[in-house]
C-alpha cells in the first residue's frame, strides 16, 4: 500500500540532486512525529477504486512542505500534490467502460463488516515512478523516517 503525497511530473531520479533533496526532506521529516491515518471503505471513482483517509490536516501539511522542498530544487517539473489522503486500489484502463460502477458500488456496500483501518505514517518514501498505460512501476530511491523512528 502507498499513499501518494506528490507527483513531480516530468522529473526522473537523475533530474535532481537526490542527496541534497534527501538531506532537506530528512531534516523536515525529523520535525514531524508519526501519526495515524484511518482509511475508509473502498469507493468507485472516475479513474479507479480508492480508499480515502482522515485526518487530512497532517497529511496536507506534509504535502505542502514536500512540494515547497521540491520546488526549491529548481528542477524542471510540474508539481501534482495530492489533495487528500487516499490509497488507489485499482485504476481504470482498457475495458473499464464495460464495468458497471453501480453494480460494483452495490457489491462493496453489501460487505457487512468494517473495511476501514488505521495506518501508522512513520516514514516517507522517495520513488521514481512511471507507467505504460496498463501498469504502474516504481524504483525505490530512499526511505526517510519521521521523528523518533529509526531508519
Amino acid at each position: 500500500m502507498h499513499c501518494t503525497l506528490l507527483h513531480a511530473v516530468g522529473l526522473s531520479g537523475t533530474g535532481v540532486d537526490t542527496n541534497a533533496l534527501l538531506k532537506e526532506i530528512g531534516s523536515y521529516a525529523q520535525t514531524v512525529r508519526p501519526f495515524t491515518l484511518t482509511f475508509d471503505r473502498p469507493a468507485v471513482g472516475n479513474v479507479g477504486v480508492e480508499i480515502t483517509g482522515w485526518p487530512g490536516r497532517p497529511f496536507t501539511e506534509i504535502v505542502d512542505a514536500l512540494t515547497q522542498v521540491m520546488v526549491s530544487t529548481g528542477a524542471a517539473f510540474k508539481a501534482a500534490p495530492s489533495r487528500y489522503p487516499h490509497m488507489s486500489l485499482a485504476y481504470a484502463s482498457d475495458g473499464a467502460e464495460d464495468v458497471d460502477a453501480v453494480t460494483l458500488r452495490a457489491a462493496l456496500a453489501a460487505i457487512e463488516q468494517p473495511l476501514s483501518g488505521p495506518v501508522l505514517v512513520d516514514r516517507l518514501h522517495l520513488v521514481e515512478q512511471w507507467h505504460d498505460g496498463a501498469h504502474i512501476m516504481w524504483n525505490p530511491i530512499a526511505r526517510v523516517p519521521r521523528a523518533g523512528v529509526e531508519a
